[in-house]
C-alpha cells in the first residue's frame, strides 16, 4: 500500500486541483452505485458503507451520495447497470499494472484503457499474466497521531487487532500506520478500531504486489505519466503496481 500511495501522490501532483476534485466525485459515485446494486442499506451492505465513507473523505455532498445510491438500486428509474472489470497490463519497463474499472459501457472503457496504455509505453497482458503477482488484502490506513491519542497502550491494541484477524501492521514513510488483513476480516478489524475511538484515514480492498521491483528515474517518470492518464479517466476506479 505504501508503494501504491506513492504512485497516487505522483499522479495527484501532476493533476489540476479542480479537475481532480471533479474526477474524485465521479469515481466515488460509480463505486457507490455499483455497491448499491447489492442493496441500498449501508448498515447491511458493507461494500456500500466503505464507498460512502470514501465519498465523505473527499467532501462529496450528501445529495450526490443519495443520487448515486438511487442509481444503483434503480430508484432513479434510469435503468443503468454498472460493471466492474480488472485489466492486467504491463507499463513502461515491463512493470506490472492492475487496472480496476467501473463503467456502464465496457467496450468504451476497454478502448480508452488500451489507448492510454499504448500512448504511454504500456500494453495489455494475457489473462493471468499479472494478477498472480498480487494478493488481495483488506487495508486500513491510520494516522499515527490518531492511533496514539486513542490507544495509550499500543501493545494491547495490537493484540486486539491480531485477535480480529490483522496479519501485518507497518509504519509507512508518509507517517501513517498500514494495517493489512484478509478481506473477510476487514469489517471486524474496522469495528475494533472504531470501538477504541481510532478513526481510519482510508480503508478498502486493495491489490498489493507480493514483491516490488525497483525502477530507474526514467521509468518512474514514465510510470507517473501513465498513472496520471489512468487517474484522469472517469472509468478507472483504481490501479495497482509492483513498482517500488
Amino acid at each position: 500500500m505504501s508503494g501504491h500511495s506513492k504512485w497516487h501522490n505522483i499522479q495527484a501532483r501532476k493533476g489540476k486541483q479542480d479537475a481532480r476534485r471533479s474526477g474524485q466525485f465521479s469515481k466515488v459515485a460509480k463505486a457507490i452505485t455499483i455497491a448499491a446494486q447489492k442493496g441500498g442499506d449501508s448498515a447491511m451492505n458493507f461494500s456500500l458503507r466503505l464507498a460512502i465513507e470514501k465519498a465523505k473523505a473527499v467532501s462529496m455532498p450528501k445529495d450526490n451520495i443519495d443520487r448515486a445510491i438511487a442509481r444503483g438500486t434503480g430508484e432513479d428509474g434510469a435503468g443503468v447497470q454498472m460493471e466492474e472489470a480488472l485489466y492486467e497490463a504491463f507499463g513502461p519497463g515491463g512493470i506490472a499494472v492492475l487496472i480496476k474499472t467501473v463503467t456502464d459501457n465496457k467496450n468504451r472503457t476497454l478502448s480508452d484503457v488500451k489507448h492510454i496504455l499504448s500512448e504511454h509505453g504500456g500494453s495489455f497482458g494475457s489473462a493471468g499474466s499479472i494478477q498472480w503477482m498480487f494478493h488481495l488484502w483488506g487495508v486500513i490506513m491510520v494516522e499515527k497521531g490518531n492511533m496514539a491519542k486513542a490507544t495509550p497502550d499500543p501493545q494491547e491494541m495490537e493484540m486486539k487487532l491480531i485477535d480480529a484477524g490483522v496479519e501485518d501492521i507497518q509504519d509507512t514513510e508518509s507517517g501513517e500506520i498500514e494495517i493489512k488483513t484478509k478481506t473477510e476480516n476487514l469489517k471486524k478489524v474496522l469495528y475494533v478500531l472504531q470501538s477504541a475511538g481510532v478513526e481510519e484515514k482510508e480503508s478498502g480492498i486493495q491489490w498489493i504486489a507480493k514483491d516490488t521491483v525497483p525502477v530507474s528515474q526514467e521509468v518512474e517518470d514514465k510510470l507517473g505519466e501513465l498513472f496520471a492518464a489512468l487517474g484522469d479517466n472517469d472509468d478507472v476506479e483504481d490501479y495497482f503496481t509492483n513498482a517500488a
